[in-house]
């Protein structure tokens, strides 16, 4: 189901320098000189279409840098001025709101932090009724795409329609190599949901270190991103803040130089065709593997049935241990990706057990608690 939202397109209100977007700038507005001469350098390669920089810093713990604060605004607009650059800043509150509104700043976003809480969004919106400026809300913290939708529909509620996303990454539990896992399928999830909704990149966030910022890069233009945002220091060795994953200005210019910019369409007729006729070869293939599908489930429901009758436990692990040596040895012989095919049986094999569950507690649990467990599924 479609969101039913009142979004601008992305080229009503930004105009991109180059080709993809490109947001670039310092994690934090340091001094007065750091933020002028990093902004020079970014204008300075053609590249940069909008400033960006952090003034106010929520940090994890009380005592490390939390931004220079309100003054770090007049040091952006003697950049814009300078530049011609326009500006965007993170605001966390409606203090925030309204002074960097009264600065001229020309975009704000919202951050991960943030937009988890649903108070603190609701501050923000009530704080920018009646004003007319694009603002950019990054996903929360934790992978729940509810609550990016939610903080979506509060911005655009309050009036405002120059909206975009950012995807900065989720945090996990589980070490990687990144600093927050990309989760793609959430972003793809929402731009489906809303597919007028235009969707950047942060490359830095989700990285952590500057090695992997031209894979990410490429990836998200690949899934069609309408733009990056990479944070950006004359010297990131002496950054106050997040300096492994800052990159020079010259190494913005030469990682933008590197990016393939694809099209989400093709006005190529042969292409066109082409592909249209693998598509249906898809659909063909797709049609038979949910007919199968569901003989499959026709047949775990008798099984079900057997097992109640009989006594018999839902669930064999041993059984299950077959299932997965054996599937996962068959599609490494057709060439594909272990872990896919193991999320695939790990889900075909949970639905198998949900249902035989139900067979074999028909009339002893109630409908509530089959719903219940149902939803946990779906979110896990």
């Amino acid at each position: 189901m479609k969101l039913n939202l009142n979004i601008e397109p992305l080229e009503n209100w930004l105009t991109a320098n180059n080709q993809p977007l490109l947001i670039s700038g310092p994690c934090s507005a340091e001094t007065e000189d750091q933020l002028l001469t990093t902004a020079h350098l970014l204008a300075a390669t053609g590249k940069v279409s909008v400033l960006r920089a952090g003034i106010w810093k929520p940090r994890t713990r009380p005592g490390e840098f939390e931004g220079i604060g309100s003054i770090g605004l007049e040091w952006l607009k003697r950049a814009k001025a300078e530049t011609g650059l326009p500006t965007a800043v993170e605001v966390a509150n409606a203090k925030h709101v309204e002074e960097a509104l009264a600065a001229g700043v020309d975009i704000l976003w919202i951050g991960a932090r943030s937009t988890v809480n649903p108070f603190t969004v609701q501050e923000i919106a009530d704080a920018l009724k009646g004003h007319d400026v694009p603002v950019l809300i990054k996903n929360p913290v934790n992978p729940d795409l509810q609550l990016w939708i939610g903080a979506i529909e509060r911005i655009n509620k309050a009036g405002i329609s120059k909206i975009g996303a950012i995807h900065r990454g989720f945090s996990s539990f589980e070490k990687s190599s990144f600093r927050n896992e990309p989760m793609w399928e959430l972003a793809i999830q929402l731009k489906t949901l809303c597919p007028d909704l235009p969707i950047i990149n942060d490359p830095s966030h989700i990285c952590g270190n500057r090695e992997l910022i031209p894979y990410i890069s490429q990836k998200a233009l690949d899934l069609d991103m309408q733009g990056l945002m990479i944070e950006s220091h004359l010297d990131p060795s002496v950054a106050w803040t997040d300096a492994k994953q800052q990159l020079t200005p010259a190494a913005v210019s030469e990682l933008m130089d590197r990016l393939t910019v694809r099209e989400p369409e093709s006005k190529n007729e042969a292409f066109v065709d082409k592909l249209a006729e693998l598509r249906k070869q898809i659909d063909k293939i797709d049609d038979l593997l949910l007919q199968k599908l569901g003989e499959r489930m026709s047949i775990v429901e008798k099984i079900g049935e057997f097992k109640r009758d009989n006594q018999v436990t839902v669930l064999q692990v041993s059984r299950w241990d077959e299932i997965l040596k054996k599937g996962t040895a068959f599609a490494k012989a057709l060439k594909l990706d272990e872990l896919f095919t193991e999320k695939f049986l790990e889900l075909v094999h949970g639905e198998s057990i949900r249902k035989q569950t139900e067979i074999l507690n028909a009339g002893k649990v109630t409908k509530e608690g089959i719903a219940a467990e149902q939803h946990t599924e779906v979110k896990a």
